[in-house]
C-alpha cells in the first residue's frame, strides 16, 4: 500500500489472508472514513529508559492461542490438563510405573462435556497431543480407536489399559468448590494411586493447578514491563500520564517479552489463522456434527453476497457491511461447532466476534494495514486481559456476558482506536459493549457450541461496531465506567441460577427438543 486506500467494493471481496507488507502509518483521522494514525511512541520497545516495575500477568499471546473447537474451556483447557498430566508423570519418573490412569470431569465439564468435545480432548491431552497442532482431521479417528481398542498411548508411548467407561467420567451433577470446571486426573500402579493432580479449565483454554490453598490463581509471568496495569482505570491512567495509545501501552509491555518483530510478526501470524478460518467457514456447506442436524449458512451467504453485493430485495441496502459482518462470525463459530482450528478469541464459543470486527476494518476502513492489525490486536489484548485479570471469561462461571460480552467489549474497543479513538474513547467503547450483554446466560441447546452460539457471535459483531461508532461520537466521557461494569459483570454471574451457566439444564437448552 501506498497510503489511505478507497474501500473494496464488496463485488471484489475474497476470503484470504491479506498482509498488506506496509506498516507505514496513515495520516488522516475520519470516524468510519479512515484509520486513524498511531501516535508516537517514545522508544516503546527499548525499556532502558523506564524503570520497570510489576509484572502483568497476561499477554496478548494467552489470550489469542491457536486451538481447536468447540470449546476453549470444555476442548483446549481439558486437553492441556490431561497433557499436563501425562507430563507430570513422564518428568516424576512415573509415566513407566503406571498401569491405568482415570480422568474425572465435574461441574460443567461432566454436564455439556460429550457436547463440547471434552472426551476426545482428555484423550488427545494423555496421549501428549497439543492443541494448537493435533490434527482435527484425523484426531477423532484417533479417539474413536482408542474407544474401540479400549488402549491408550499416554504421553504418546507409553501403552495401557483404558476403559472410557471406567476410566473417564462425566460427574454431571457434581461439582469441585473452586470452579465449575474442575477435572481429576489419577494414575495407578496396579491398585495403587501413585499420583493425584486436579485442574480447573476457567476460561478460554487457561488452566489452574490445585495447589491445595482453595484459591489457585494464575501465576503472574516475573518478567518486569514499563507500564502494568490490571484494571481498566490503571491502563487508561497509564495512556493518559505518558501520552500513549492503548496499543501503544500493550506493544511496550509485550516487548519486554520478546522483540517488537517478532511481537508483530506473533500477531500477524494469528490475524492469518482468523482469515483462514473465515476462508474454511465459507468455503464449506453441509450439516454440523451432533444431534442437532444444524445447517450450515456461512457458505450459501457467502456465494448470495459475492453475486449480489450491496443490494437487498432488488435495492440499494446501506447496511450491507453488516451483512458481511454477519457473514465472517457465521463462518468462524461454524467452524468451531465442526471442531476446526481457530483462534481462542478470548474463549472458542465467542471466537468470531474478534475476527468480524477485524475483516470489517480491513474490508471497509481505509487505511486498514499490517500496523493497524497489529494494534487491533494489541487493544483487543489488553481488554482481555483486564477482564481475565478481576473478573470471568467462563460461561460456565458467570453465563456467556463473560464470552460473547468480553469478547465484544474487546472488539469494540480495538475497532475505536483504529478508526480515531481516544484511550478514553476506548475505554467508552469497551465498556459499552459489555453493559448491552450484561445478564446473558449460557444455555448450549444438546450440550452443544452451536444454538445460540453461533447466531450471538453474529449480533455482538454488529454490536461491537455499534458501540465503537457510538464512543467516537462522544468524547470520552460517560457515566458507567468499565472497571464498574466489569464488576456488575461479574455479581450478575454470581447471582444467576446454575442452570444458566453452561449446564444445558436452562433457557433454550430445555424448551429445544434435541432431534
Amino acid at each position: 500500500m501506498s497510503g489511505p486506500r478507497r474501500s473494496t467494493p464488496l463485488s471484489q471481496l475474497a476470503f484470504e489472508p491479506r498482509r498488506t507488507g506496509d506498516t507505514r502509518r496513515c495520516q488522516r483521522k475520519v470516524l468510519a472514513g479512515h484509520v486513524s494514525a498511531a501516535p508516537p511512541v517514545p522508544a516503546e520497545c527499548d525499556l532502558r529508559h523506564r524503570v520497570q516495575t510489576d509484572p502483568v500477568t497476561v499477554s496478548v499471546f494467552d489470550l489469542f492461542s491457536v486451538g481447536i473447537g468447540p470449546s476453549s474451556s470444555h476442548t483446549v483447557g481439558p486437553m492441556r490438563a490431561a497433557g499436563r498430566f501425562a507430563t507430570t508423570l513422564a518428568d516424576g519418573g512415573l509415566l513407566r510405573r503406571t498401569t491405568r490412569v482415570r480422568a474425572e470431569l465435574f461441574g460443567s465439564l461432566g454436564a455439556t462435556g460429550h457436547g463440547h468435545g471434552s472426551y476426545n480432548a482428555v484423550i488427545w491431552g494423555l496421549e501428549g497431543e497439543d492443541p494448537e497442532t493435533v490434527d482435527t482431521a484425523t484426531g477423532p479417528e484417533r479417539a474413536a480407536e482408542v474407544r474401540l481398542t479400549r488402549r491408550l498411548r499416554l504421553n504418546g508411548s507409553h501403552e495401557l489399559d483404558f476403559d472410557p467407561d471406567d476410566d473417564l467420567v462425566m460427574h454431571r451433577r457434581r461439582s469441585l468448590p473452586f470452579h465449575p470446571n474442575g477435572m481429576t486426573f489419577t494414575a495407578y500402579a496396579g491398585t495403587e494411586p501413585i499420583a493425584v493432580r486436579t485442574y480447573y479449565s476457567i476460561g478460554g483454554g487457561f488452566v489452574l493447578d490445585d495447589d491445595g490453598s482453595g484459591t489457585p490463581t494464575l501465576l503472574p509471568d516475573p518478567t518486569p514491563v514499563p507500564y502494568p496495569f490490571r484494571t481498566g482505570k490503571e491502563l487508561l491512567q497509564q495512556a493518559i500520564d505518558h501520552d500513549l495509545s492503548i496499543s501503544s501501552v500493550m506493544l511496550a509491555n509485550e516487548c519486554a517479552r520478546q522483540p517488537e518483530t517478532d511481537v508483530r510478526a506473533g500477531l500477524l501470524e494469528i490475524w492469518e489463522v482468523m482469515a483462514a478460518c473465515v476462508v474454511n467457514g465459507c468455503a464449506t456447506p453441509g450439516v454440523l456434527p451432533g444431534g442437532l442436524k444444524v445447517r450450515r449458512r456461512a457458505a450459501d451467504l457467502n456465494a448470495r453476497l459475492l453475486v449480489d453485493p450491496g443490494r437487498f430485495r432488488n435495492e440499494i441496502d446501506p447496511l450491507a457491511a453488516m451483512d458481511w459482518v454477519t457473514l465472517w462470525a457465521l463462518a468462524v463459530n461454524e467452524e468451531n461447532a465442526s471442531g476446526g482450528r481457530i483462534v481462542t478469541a478470548p474463549t472458542n464459543g465467542a471466537a468470531g466476534i474478534i475476527p468480524a470486527v477485524l475483516h470489517y476494518a480491513v474490508r471497509f476502513v481505509p487505511g486498514t494495514d499490517d500496523d493497524a492489525i497489529v494494534r487491533f490486536l494489541l487493544v483487543a489484548g489488553a481488554l482481555g486481559a483486564i477482564y481475565q485479570q478481576t473478573a470471568s471469561i467462563s460461561g460456565a462461571e458467570v453465563g456467556c456476558q463473560g464470552e460473547v460480552g468480553t469478547a465484544c467489549s474487546m472488539a469494540a474497543g480495538a475497532l475505536a482506536e483504529i478508526i480515531g479513538g481516544t484511550p478514553q474513547q476506548v475505554e467508552n467503547a469497551a465498556e459499552i459493549g459489555m453493559e448491552h450483554h450484561l445478564g446473558l446466560t449460557c444455555d448450549p441447546v444438546g450440550g452443544l457450541v452451536q444454538i445460540p452460539c453461533i447466531e450471538r457471535n453474529a449480533v455482538g459483531s454488529v454490536k461491537a461496531i455499534t458501540a465503537a461508532r457510538l464512543a467516537l461520537h462522544g468524547d470520552g466521557r460517560h457515566t458507567v465506567s468499565l472497571d464498574q461494569v466489569i464488576k456488575t459483570m461479574m455479581e450478575t454471574g454470581a447471582d444467576m441460577k446454575v442452570k444458566y451457566k453452561e449446564t444445558s439444564r436452562g433457557g433454550l437448552a430445555v424448551n429445544i427438543v434435541e432431534c
